[in-house]
């Protein structure tokens, strides 16, 4: 497996711990974010660090494909994403608070005349 796919999984690893730790009632939906580290180990049969295992409820010996299926389920039932400010716990504000979509620089050169 590619050193890089090992480290993001990794920061995935760390960030599931804390969103864990927030009590389900308060935590955001799971981020979109895991979703490539997860993808990119999905088919590495390799052990995982112990501590990794154990940090995803899963048992010694665990594969990092083992850990991607556990990730990658939690985005079945999901119907929505947490906006980054979310995570790991959903931020606090009005019901009539909108969020505002701020205009993005694009990219037109794809599309000469």
């Amino acid at each position: 497996m590619h050193q890089a796919a090992s480290l993001q999984f990794e920061r995935v690893v760390n960030e599931f711990a804390r969103w864990l730790a927030v009590p389900e009632d308060e935590r955001s939906p799971a981020p979109a974010w895991w979703w490539g580290p997860a993808i990119a180990v999905r088919d590495a049969h390799q052990p995982m660090p112990g501590a990794w295992s154990c940090t995803l409820g899963l048992g010694d010996g665990s594969t990092f494909a083992d850990g991607a299926c556990l990730l990658l389920a939690l985005f079945e039932d999901q119907t929505s994403l947490p906006w980054p400010d979310d995570f790991p716990r959903k931020a606090e504000r009005e019901d009539d608070e909108t969020r505002e979509l701020h205009p993005q620089p694009s990219d037109d050169s794809a599309f000469q005349p």
